[in-house]
C-alpha cells in the first residue's frame, strides 16, 4: 500500500499499555484543552466591558487578543521538539500550570499593558495543549479505537468555539470580564492533579528525550518572526486597509520570507524544531490542507453569525450566543457515530461528504437568510453546519495519522493545529474583509438607483414622509432620506453577509478533489509505522 519505509518496533514498545482507563485518560487531557479554546473566543465579546475597565480605546484593547494569538501560533508547532526536550507529560503539566497561573494573572491585571504581557504568557501556556492532547490521544489508543478518541478532542477544539461567545456574554453581563479569566483556575488545578496520576509517557518517546536534543537557535528565530509576524498581519490587516499601511506591508514581507527560508532550513537539518520531512507524506499533507479549511471556515462562520444576529438583527451578544449554541450540542451528539462509522468506512469517502454538507449548508444560508430571518432559522442552519463538521473533524484527524511512524506523533500533532490555527485566523481575516467590501459595493449598486428618475424611489420616499408629515414638510422629507439611506445600508450590508456564505460554500467544494490524493486509510488494521 505505501512504498516508505516503515521504522522497526521493539516487542517491548509494541507491548506499550498507558496503564490506566483509555477514556479516563482522554478526558483527563480534554479538561485544559477545552479552556484554552475556550479562551480563544470568549475574551471577544468582553473586549468594550474590558477597554472600559482598564481606560483603553477599543483599539488599544483588540490586542488583547492579538497578543494571545501570537504566543499561541509561535507554540504550536514547537510542542513537539519541547515535548522531545523536557518530555511529553512534563511539558504538557508545565502548559497548563503556565496558562492557569497567566488566567489569574490576566484576572487582577490593574492596567492594559500588564494584561497584554499576560495574555502573551497564557498564549504561550495554551499552545502546548492543543498538540499535546492530540499526541497523548494518538499514542494511547490502538489505530482502531482513534476515531471514537479523537471525537472527544474534537469536543474542546470545535464545540468550545461556539459556546465561547455565549459564555463571555454571559460572564460580562453578569459578573465582570476578570470572570473569564479566574474560571480557568479551578479547572487547570484539575487538570494538573489528574494529568500526573494517569498519564504516562510511552518508551519510545523517553528513549528519545534521554538521547539529547540539539537547539536550533537559527530555525527557532525564523519560525517565531515569521509565525509572530503572519498572525500580527492577518489579525490587524484589515483595521489598518492592509497594503496600505507600512507596517502591515513591512511585516507582511518578513513572514513570507522568514517562513520560506525556516522551510528550506528545517529540510536540511540534522535536528530540526519542526519536521517539515513529514510533508513528503500525501496523506498527512492533505490532512493539513483539509484541517486548514476546516478552521477557516468553522471560525468564519463562528464570526458571521452572532455579528449578523447583533448587527442587523438587534440581538444582544448573550442572544446571538444562544442561537448558535445549539450547534455545539449537535456536534457532540454525532461525533461518537462518526467515529463508530470510521471503524466501517474509507475515511476519505467521509471527509468528502463532510465537504459536500459543509457546502450545501453554506449554500442553504446563503438562499434562506434575509432581513426577516427568525431565529429558529439561524440556529437549525447552524445546527446543519455543525453536523457537518463531524464529518470532516474526526476522519481527517484520523487519517493524518495513519502513515506516519508513531515517534513523529508529537511534532504531527504540532503541525496538524498550526494549520486549523491559521485557517482559522486566514478566515476570519477573509470575511472581515470581505463583508468590508461587498458591503461597499452592494451599497454603491443600490444608490446608484436611488435618484430622480426612479419611481420606486419616489414611492419609497412619499410612503416614509407621510410617516413624519406631523414634524413638518421640511423634517419629514429630511427624515425620509435618512431612513431610506439606513435601509439602504443594512441591504446592502446582508447581501455582503449572503456573499461570504456563497464564498464559504464554494471553498468548501474546491478543495474535495485533494481529498482523494490521501492514500487509502489502512480498515481495521494497524496502519503503516505502528
Amino acid at each position: 500500500m505505501s512504498n516508505e519505509a516503515t521504522p522497526l518496533v521493539t516487542n517491548s514498545d509494541a507491548a506499550w499499555t498507558p496503564g490506566h482507563n483509555l477514556w479516563l485518560i482522554a478526558l483527563t487531557v480534554t479538561i485544559a484543552t477545552f479552556m484554552e479554546v475556550l479562551d480563544t473566543s470568549v475574551a471577544n465579546v468582553a473586549l468594550p466591558h474590558i477597554a472600559g475597565g482598564l481606560a483603553a480605546s477599543q483599539d488599544e484593547s483588540s490586542w488583547v487578543l492579538t497578543s494571545y494569538l501570537v504566543s499561541n501560533a509561535i507554540v504550536l508547532p514547537l510542542s513537539g521538539w519541547l515535548s522531545s526536550i523536557f518530555g511529553r507529560k512534563r511539558f504538557y503539566m508545565s502548559c497548563v500550570v503556565l496558562f492557569t497561573l497567566s488566567s489569574f494573572l490576566c484576572g487582577i491585571a490593574p492596567s492594559l499593558p500588564l494584561l497584554i504581557v499576560f495574555r502573551v504568557l497564557q498564549g504561550v501556556g495554551g499552545g502546548g495543549l492543543q498538540p499535546s492532547e492530540q499526541a497523548i490521544l494518538a499514542d494511547t489508543f490502538p489505530p482502531a479505537k482513534r476515531g471514537m478518541a479523537f471525537a472527544v478532542y474534537a469536543m474542546a477544539v470545535v464545540v468550545a468555539p461556539a459556546l465561547g461567545p455565549t459564555i463571555g456574554g454571559w460572564i460580562t453581563d453578569n459578573y465582570s470580564w476578570r470572570w473569564i479569566f479566574f474560571m480557568n483556575i479551578p479547572f487547570g488545578i484539575l487538570s494538573v492533579l489528574l494529568t500526573s496520576l494517569l498519564v504516562s509517557d510511552p518508551p519510545w518517546l523517553r528513549s528519545k528525550k534521554s538521547g539529547g536534543v540539539k537547539v536550533d537557535y537559527i530555525g527557532f528565530s525564523l519560525l517565531a518572526i515569521g509565525l509572530g509576524a503572519l498572525q500580527i498581519v492577518l489579525d490587524k490587516g484589515e483595521r489598518e486597509d492592509w497594503f496600505e499601511t507600512r507596517y502591515i506591508v513591512v511585516l507582511t514581507l518578513t513572514a513570507l520570507t522568514c517562513l520560506v527560508a525556516v522551510y528550506f532550513w528545517e529540510l536540511r537539518h540534522k535536528n530540526p524544531i519542526i519536521e517539515v520531512r513529514l510533508f513528503s507524506d500525501r496523506t498527512f499533507l492533505m490532512a493539513c490542507l483539509m484541517l486548514f479549511m476546516v478552521g477557516f471556515v468553522l471560525y468564519a462562520t463562528t464570526l458571521l453569525l452572532p455579528q449578523l444576529a447583533q448587527s442587523l438583527m438587534g440581538y444582544t451578544a448573550e442572544l446571538a450566543g444562544l442561537m448558535i449554541m445549539p450547534g455545539g450540542f449537535a456536534l457532540i451528539t454525532v461525533l461518537p457515530l462518526v467515529g463508530f462509522l470510521l471503524s466501517r468506512f474509507d475515511a476519505r469517502v467521509m471527509i468528502a461528504f463532510g465537504l459536500v454538507l459543509l457546502a450545501t449548508s453554506m449554500f442553504s444560508m446563503a438562499h434562506r437568510f434575509d432581513l426577516d430571518v427568525d431565529f429558529r432559522t439561524m440556529m437549525w442552519a447552524r445546527v446543519f453546519q455543525s453536523v457537518s463538521l463531524a464529518f470532516l473533524f474526526i476522519p481527517i484527524n484520523t487519517a493524518a495519522y495513519s502513515y506516519l511512524p508513531r515517534e513523529k506523533n508529537n511534532v504531527a500533532s504540532g503541525l496538524i493545529n498550526l494549520f486549523r490555527n491559521i485557517g482559522a485566523s486566514v478566515g476570519i481575516s477573509f470575511v472581515t474583509t470581505m463583508l468590508a467590501r461587498r458591503s461597499q459595493f452592494h451599497q454603491s449598486i443600490l444608490a446608484a438607483r436611488a435618484t430622480d428618475y426612479s419611481s420606486q424611489f419616489h414611492t419609497a420616499i412619499q410612503g416614509a414622509s407621510q410617516l413624519y408629515m406631523s414634524a413638518g414638510a421640511v423634517t419629514a422629507q429630511q427624515q425620509s432620506y435618512g431612513q431610506l439611506y439606513g435601509s439602504i445600508l443594512r441591504q446592502a450590508t446582508m447581501i455582503a453577509y449572503l456573499d461570504n456564505f456563497w464564498m464559504l460554500g464554494v471553498s468548501a467544494l474546491v478543495v474535495i478533489p485533494f481529498v482523494f490524493l490521501m492514500k487509502r486509510p489502512p480498515k481495521g488494521t494497524v496502519a503503516a509505522g505502528h
